[in-house]
């Protein structure tokens, strides 16, 4: 459904029942917190029954409440402000185990991520990243642990990887100013999306580079960009981006592309160990404390 979901609201308001109307105002009013409502929660806060909720969904053309839920999340994730997400997760959280919620949500992205991930643009990023004369990374905000993760691990097994460092538009275009056909780009972000990384990717692709895209979803801006996408289900913990899913998808596409670059990377660490022994890079137990 490609319309926005609060538009097809409005339009249809005068048609709703009684009981749709009031959930339809509540939405309207409040799309930040009804997002992250379930069907029941959503039905006591506005008075109606959960079934009423759910026809709810129907009458707006979507397989069930589930599927509008996530049209609602989908459309709000890059507009919430930090406060209003503290606020949305006070009232996700309420009195529950802050710990338990928290990990357990983590638990579940992992698994979405795992179940919707593409093999195939997987497969094809790491043939695209295997092939590249050289690699650049790119990943601002929260996203630039993800970047500093990869770049540090991509340094191992290539010879030449760019960990783009920017704290503005004009440094990230001078570290791309050779970057060209025969390059491939990683650029990393989630809600609420970096723009300083869309154009970027955008001034790579159109100087003939490779795009991978790591970010969230088919809305994302990245997407459109991208050669290839690869899609891991992100989510917010109050002002806090949780992470863990896209994460583990960065650690799958090291360890892919640690087995087919398999000797080179065997050689390096032999390489390093010998430097470590004759440098004596290792400290002894009783001096590392």
């Amino acid at each position: 459904m490609s319309k926005d979901i609060l538009s097809i609201i409005q339009t249809n308001m005068n048609t709703f029942s009684k009981g749709q109307k009031l959930i339809g105002r509540f939405i309207l009013d409040s799309y930040d917190k009804a997002a992250f409502m379930t069907a029941s929660k959503l039905g006591k806060t506005v008075n109606v029954s959960e079934s009423t909720v759910v026809r709810f969904a129907a009458e707006l053309g979507y397989d069930g409440y589930p599927a509008m839920q996530k049209a609602l999340q989908e459309m709000i994730r890059n507009k919430l402000t930090s406060i209003q997400r503290i606020e949305v997760s006070n009232d996700r959280i309420g009195n529950q185990d802050i710990l338990s919620m928290v990990m357990q949500s983590d638990v579940e992205k992992i698994r979405m991520t795992l179940e919707e991930v593409d093999r195939d643009s997987f497969d094809r990023a790491v043939d695209a990243i295997v092939s590249a004369r050289r690699i650049y990374i790119l990943g601002v905000r929260s996203a630039s642990a993800i970047a500093s993760f990869l770049a540090f691990y991509f340094n191992l097994i290539f010879e030449d990887v760019v960990h783009i460092h920017s704290t503005s538009v004009s440094e990230v275009f001078e570290q791309l100013l050779r970057i060209g056909p025969r390059d491939v780009i990683i650029g990393i972000s989630f809600p609420r999306y970096s723009r300083r990384t869309v154009k970027a990717m955008e001034f790579a692709r159109d100087r003939g580079a490779q795009v991978v895209a790591i970010t969230d979803s088919e809305t994302s801006p990245l997407t459109a960009i991208a050669t290839h996408t690869l899609m891991a289900k992100s989510d917010m913990a109050s002002f806090v981006d949780s992470l863990v899913a896209p994460l583990s998808l960065v650690n799958a596409l090291i360890v892919a592309l640690g087995r087919r670059k398999n000797s080179d990377l065997s050689e390096t660490f032999g390489v390093l160990e010998k430097i470590w022994d004759e440098y004596e890079v290792y400290e002894k137990v009783e001096d590392s404390f």
